[in-house]
């Protein structure tokens, strides 16, 4: 018996649509996971690194992303930004962000103090720490920003106190009129926690990467594609021998 492939026009058009969807999202997904990955050699190779030591100079965000930090100087105390829904362990708390400004310098760093309780009866009730007084060293990771949440509507401008859903570093300078470098240092836990560090959780979240996640959509789009293709082939030869 002689195999017929009988060619429909409609068919092959909505093929070449499905297939061309299926390799365009497949290759998307495929550099959303090479760029996960080189971000996972990035954190590797900032943890890995000699801690870099902020001493006022401007630098940029990418350059020193996911980089260990050394800074000393003080904390502006008078202008804390307290960023709300940020649970932790189950209970609401807030991220305290603060400048500090850096020693020998008009330059500051926004730092990601920690994490800080949130008053279950008085929603707006800021919670009490300690901040230390005169020139420290804070050490942390250098990120590009302190996290976002879904936020509804627009910003308002930030004031001292503020209790807001995002913040970014560029936001707080323009707002507080401080020189502000364009990046978030994480501040870590010292070894011996004491004072202001026993009020302060610093147990920061690790980035969610989830290359594998990428890689199993990218499969699945590029089986679409294939299947659409087998589907087409197989319903030619049908419609063939059917005739």
């Amino acid at each position: 018996m002689v195999m017929a492939f009988r060619f429909k026009l409609i068919p092959f058009v909505a093929t070449v649509l499905v297939v061309a969807l299926g390799i365009q999202l497949g290759n998307w997904q495929e550099r959303r996971a090479n760029d996960k990955i080189a971000l996972q050699h990035k954190l590797a190779q900032g943890v890995e690194a000699v801690p870099l030591v902020l001493d006022g100079a401007p630098l940029a965000a990418d350059a020193v992303a996911w980089r260990r930090i050394t800074v000393s100087g003080e904390f502006v105390r008078d202008w804390p930004v307290y960023l709300d829904n940020r649970p932790y362990q189950g209970r609401a708390g807030f991220y305290l962000l603060m400048p500090f400004k850096i020693a020998g310098s008009n330059m500051h760093v926004l730092v990601a103090r920690g994490w800080l309780p949130r008053d279950p009866a008085v929603r707006d009730k800021l919670p009490t720490y300690a901040t230390p007084d005169g020139v420290v060293t804070v050490q942390g990771v250098a990120r590009l920003n302190a996290g976002h949440v879904m936020e509804l509507g627009t910003t308002p401008p930030l004031t001292p106190n503020a209790i807001v859903q995002n913040a970014d570093p560029l936001q707080v300078a323009k707002d507080s009129g401080l020189t502000m470098q364009p990046f978030v240092v994480e501040q870590g836990m010292p070894a011996q926690p004491a004072g202001d560090d026993a009020q302060l959780v610093r147990d920061w979240p690790a980035p969610s990467l989830g290359v594998e996640k990428h890689q199993g959509y990218a499969f699945q789009w590029y089986a679409l594609s294939a299947m659409a293709v087998i589907f087409f082939v197989v319903n030619g030869f049908r419609r063939g021998k059917s005739k």
